[in-house]
């Protein structure tokens, strides 16, 4: 029997060349306007099991702020928020688990959790899409792999450049535990996002690879990277074009930008991977410009600057993926899909875009 999540993602390379698809907006944004206690991060007010609580009541360290683990804690706020992005007219939603590889969770000291906030974080996911996917608008779930604290090509003490807080093979394997545990709980494409180091980068897709061989599915992979200054460059150095170089080989369905900057300042860099990049789909997630601590969301931008400066990038045929990063709201992503909803998507050129998906059980 062909596995859903398969069937699922053969639909999208045909939808992306449709319409532009939206992605959702931003959690960390979202889930600050719950306003919850430490308690509540430790599972208090659980709607389905009181227990949940009683399992992290005597944790010796703060939690809260690990939104990661409300997959586990309080899966009702994290499937109101998917749910409000769905009804905002998100097409793909991502899975609660930027922070959830076990390298980030050791700083909670809750490390062998990783999975378990994977495993819940897409089943969430799931379950939403379910309720809001119709056969004539299906709806997606990304499973999300973050950059991680820890950087393997950037040294940590600026008096020894060659010094190194994590390796190479520690990334990858704990970015094989959060894309193994992704792919069980239902992601229909994987999306290793925010990135800042190329060579993390180039762990999690050597891990997703690695997973993909050990369940014998291959699902659409989409990479973002993270230009995070107007020097046109992501942290570890490269420009857009190097960076798209050093990760074409992994034949992504989408390649893109997010973060770190609103989409004024996005556009030249958004521009440049249309260049260089012109036989794969284009995603762009900005910002909601800069940040603005007197904001309701701590940025600029509301949902007509957003959703016009995204509609500009429609019109010049940049892009095929477009939501939206930190700052922005349902209310951004509705603003956004009535933008570019009449627009056409970019072109992509020649047939294949993405990998061949394959299925051991087709």
């Amino acid at each position: 029997m062909k596995n859903p999540a398969y069937t699922r993602a053969q639909a999208l390379p045909a939808l992306l060349r449709q319409r532009l698809l939206i992605l959702d907006g931003a959690m960390g944004t979202m889930i600050q306007r719950f306003k919850l206690s430490e308690a509540q991060y430790r599972g208090q007010g659980h709607p389905q099991d009181a227990a949940v609580f009683e399992r992290f009541v005597d944790l010796p360290q703060d939690v809260k702020g690990n939104n990661d683990l409300l997959s586990i804690t309080r899966p009702d706020v994290i499937g109101a928020i998917h749910e409000q992005y769905l009804a905002a007219g998100a097409d793909i939603i991502e899975t609660n688990t930027f922070g959830a590889t076990s390298i980030a969770q050791d700083d909670y000291k809750l490390a062998a959790l990783a999975r378990e906030m994977n495993l819940a974080s897409a089943r969430l996911a799931r379950a939403a899409c379910e309720r809001f996917a119709t056969p004539e608008k299906p709806r997606f779930v990304a499973g999300a792999l973050g950059p991680t604290p820890r950087t393997a090509s950037i040294s940590p003490d600026v008096n020894d450049p060659g010094a190194r807080n994590i390796t190479f093979d520690a990334l990858r394997a704990a970015y094989l535990e959060q894309a193994l545990a992704l792919l069980e709980g239902g992601a229909d494409l994987l999306l290793v996002e925010t990135i800042f180091d190329t060579l993390n980068a180039k762990a999690a897709l050597f891990a997703i690879d690695q997973a993909f061989e050990q369940t014998g599915e291959c699902l659409p992979i989409v990479i973002s990277g993270t230009v995070t200054d107007a020097s046109g460059r992501v942290l570890s150095g490269q420009t857009v074009t190097a960076f798209w170089y050093s990760v074409r080989h992994a034949r992504p369905l989408a390649v893109g930008l997010n973060c770190a900057l609103g989409a004024a300042l996005m556009r030249p860099y958004i521009q440049e991977l249309n260049r260089v990049a012109p036989d794969t789909f284009i995603s762009c997630y900005p910002n909601a410009g800069l940040p603005n601590p007197m904001s309701e969301t701590g940025f600029d931008e509301t949902p007509e600057v957003t959703s016009r400066l995204l509609h500009e990038f429609a019109a010049e045929g940049l892009v095929n993926i477009v939501g939206g990063c930190c700052g922005t709201t349902p209310g951004h992503i509705h603003a956004i899909a009535q933008a570019v909803g009449p627009l056409q998507p970019r072109t992509v050129h020649a047939a294949a875009a993405g990998r061949f998906f394959y299925s051991a059980a087709a």
